[in-house]
């Protein structure tokens, strides 16, 4: 070998060395965290998921500012499980966990951060089918790893992350989430808790369902009134909402929503949910309870309201359970022409999908931006033509669909984003998410007895097979269309869907193909379907106030619409007195 040669070949070899480093750099061989229990913990070995947060916002603790509905403002999220972690012992988290929106914690670029690691703690499950599973219990927290009680979290720790000078740092979990307060009845809100039997049998264990029930003024004072049912479907209730007896305080500092464009929005939330309060005890307000349910489970803060392969018979145990047991405490009329539900985004989808499977419990569904409640359009992916959720694929481009939006179009978010993010909270769709609880809710029994994907989540790849199964269990519009024949006569006038043109979460088009459904129809189905201009999510059909108004006042806004169906389909010698005093 020539002195040219040679000196060609050290080149090459100082070029691969180099090479060589920046890969063990990039692959993380040294980045890294040691996470463990301090062994006063006792000697009780944890299951459950590591969740590594690191955060370029020095100011905040970081894992209070995990909110998918901002996911610009996220820290980075790493996720690993722990299955039996004794105290004293540490589990090191590399380029081994799932990260997002960095793949690696390796790719994590040099800086300075704010770093805080918390165990999502999971419990062994022996379901009535024989099923053992491992899945973070609800404490009354309503699904949310970031405040559950008892869940384990370390002390923010600043540090400075540098690939080119990686270190190991330790992390202890000493730190416990406190328990949360329950809540005391008022003159007005009554607070109800069953133990279910449907739901016991079928989980393994005891299981409970809430309810916080609005009393109509004069309560008391009226013990001959029977009144009108108001299902009202949302997320985990906090307690009855926009609802209160105080005045707005005057020195509550305002605020800005970023949302609704509006300064001081959390004193427009005081004046309505007062103002609201002043309508209730009215002289000439119509006298009814609402109900808002508390349905939290393994999977998420809210089961569905529907019977569920994977979550149980939650819509039988509400609907056979729990409304029986409120109307006998307090007067409820308990009749189905004196029955409705409303709601809106996930309560949208449970008050149409709750008229659906219980046609002749209610006299009229309001849906508000429903989830989908057409699986052609599950946000912006056709289940049953589309063979990815992630990417629109042509000959040669590739685009990726985007999941969140603001009214105007702007994108933050792609179907990729949301589904890793929750990947690194949890996997088997344990992560308390948006998508994992769809699958949860919609799908079969996975070979692992956990919920079976509808798609994979690290590639998109779509599950035809599963498409098929959420169609025929699920898919609201197809199922109204397909059993119209017997629905018919229990659904007509009953059916009411509200959606933005610009809703957040991709959830209009669900709407527009449920409407050629309905309105192709015989005999009709009497009801309507409206769109707000420019609304974003959660638009609830008011078409003379702004959103960030209207989606403040469910509780009353179809009232006249509610009133009218009940005159029109009262049967003889109903009640239609001793609720109007």
């Amino acid at each position: 070998m020539n002195d040219k040669t040679m000196r060609v070949a050290l080149a090459a070899l100082a070029i691969c060395m180099i090479a060589g480093f920046m890969q063990r750099s990039e692959a993380g061989e040294a980045v890294s965290f040691a996470v463990s229990v301090p062994g006063a913990r006792g000697t009780a070995p944890l299951d459950g998921r590591v969740i590594l947060l690191i955060s370029r916002d020095l100011a905040r603790e970081p894992r209070t500012h995990v909110e998918p509905d901002e996911p610009l403002a996220i820290p980075y999220l790493f996720g690993l499980n722990v299955d039996g972690l004794a105290p004293g012992r540490e589990v090191v988290l590399n380029d081994n966990a799932f990260g997002w929106p960095a793949a690696h914690l390796s790719n994590i670029p040099a800086g300075d951060y704010l770093v805080q690691a918390v165990l999502n703690r999971y419990e062994a499950f022996h379901l009535a089918d024989g099923r053992n599973l491992k899945l973070p219990p609800d404490r009354g927290e309503g699904q949310q790893w970031a405040k559950k009680p008892g869940n384990l979290f370390s002390k923010p720790l600043r540090v400075h992350i540098d690939p080119a000078h990686p270190v190991t740092t330790a992390l202890l979990l000493d730190q416990e989430m406190p328990a949360i307060a329950g809540r005391e009845d008022t003159e007005f809100v009554r607070h109800v808790r069953i133990r279910s039997e449907l739901l016991s049998h079928f989980w393994g264990r005891d299981v409970y369902l809430g309810a916080y029930v609005l009393l109509p003024y004069g309560f008391a004072a009226h013990p001959q009134a029977h009144f009108p049912l108001m299902v009202f479907h949302g997320h985990f209730p906090d307690d009855i909402s926009d609802f209160s007896t105080t005045p707005p305080d005057p020195n509550l500092k305002p605020d800005y929503s970023e949302r609704f464009h509006l300064a001081g929005y959390n004193r427009i939330q005081e004046q309505e949910a007062y103002a609201f309060y002043q309508k209730w005890i009215s002289a000439k307000f119509p006298r009814f309870l609402v109900v808002e349910i508390e349905h939290a489970n393994p999977y998420y803060d809210d089961s569905y309201a529907v019977n569920s392969a994977n979550l149980g018979p939650y819509g039988d145990a509400i609907n056979r359970e729990l409304l029986p047991e409120i109307e006998k405490r307090f007067r409820g009329l308990a009749a189905g022409w004196a029955r409705f539900t409303y709601g809106g985004s996930t309560g949208g989808w449970e008050a149409l999908a709750t008229q659906v499977f219980y046609p002749e419990m209610y006299n009229g569904a309001f849906a508000a931006c429903p989830d989908p409640i057409d699986f052609r359009a599950y946000t912006i992916i056709n289940l049953y033509k589309d063979t990815n959720a992630y990417t629109l694929k042509g000959e040669a481009l590739a685009v990726e669909r985007p999941s969140f939006r603001n009214y105007l179009g702007e994108v933050f978010a792609t179907q990729r984003d949301e589904n890793y993010m929750e990947l690194a909270q949890g996997d088997r769709s344990r992560s308390g998410g948006q998508y994992d609880i769809w699958q949860a809710v919609f799908g079969p029994v996975g070979a692992d007895g956990y919920p079976k994907p509808i798609f994979n989540k690290v590639t998109g790849a779509i599950d035809p097979n599963v498409a098929a199964y959420w169609r025929e269990h699920y898919d609201l519009s197809y199922i109204i269309a397909r059993d119209w024949g017997m629905l018919a006569p229990k659904l007509r006038g009953k059916i009411h869907i509200y959606v933005g043109s610009g809703d957040n979460y991709y959830l209009t088009d669900s709407v527009y193909f449920a409407q050629e459904r309905l309105e192709a129809l015989q005999p009709k189905y009497g009801g309507t379907v409206a769109y707000g201009d420019r609304a974003e999510h959660c638009w609830n059909g008011d078409p003379k106030l702004p959103n960030a108004y209207s989606r403040l006042h469910y509780n009353y806004q179809y009232l006249p619409l509610i009133l009218e169906r009940i005159a029109a389909t009262a049967p003889a010698g109903a009640d239609l007195r001793s609720w109007r005093y």
